[in-house]
C-alpha cells in the first residue's frame, strides 16, 4: 500500500531513474545551431534544448534551456524546443550572446 502512495505522490525513493535526456535533433537558425533534446520522465518527455554559436575567435558559446511544458510524444518535445529555440533567438538576438559567459541558462 505505501508503495502505492509513493508512486502516486512521486516519492520513489530513488528507485527511479532522474530526467534522462533523449535523443534529439538540431536545425541552424540565424547563424545559430539549435539543439533539441528533450529530458525523458518517465513515460512524458520535459522540453529542454540549447542554443550554440560559434564565435568570430572560433570559440563555441552556448545557451541552455529547460521548461516546464510536458509531452507524450517525443517528437512533440522536439518540435516544441525546435520552436522555442528559435523564439528565445528572435526576443534575444542582441543580448543572447552577448556576455563572456561561454555557456548559460537562458
Amino acid at each position: 500500500m505505501a508503495s502505492f502512495f509513493s508512486k502516486l505522490f512521486g516519492f520513489s525513493g530513488g528507485s527511479e531513474k532522474e530526467a534522462q535526456p533523449a535523443a534529439g535533433k538540431t536545425e541552424t537558425y540565424a547563424d545559430c545551431l539549435i539543439r533539441a533534446t528533450p529530458m525523458r520522465e518517465g513515460s512524458q518527455y520535459r522540453l529542454a534544448g540549447s542554443i550554440e554559436k560559434t564565435m568570430p575567435d572560433g570559440a563555441t558559446k552556448v545557451r541552455s534551456f529547460i521548461r516546464a511544458d510536458l509531452f507524450t510524444a517525443e517528437q512533440d518535445a522536439i518540435d516544441s524546443a525546435l520552436r522555442k529555440g528559435r523564439q528565445i533567438i528572435d526576443e534575444q538576438r542582441a543580448t543572447l550572446f552577448s556576455d563572456d559567459a561561454q555557456s548559460r541558462s537562458v
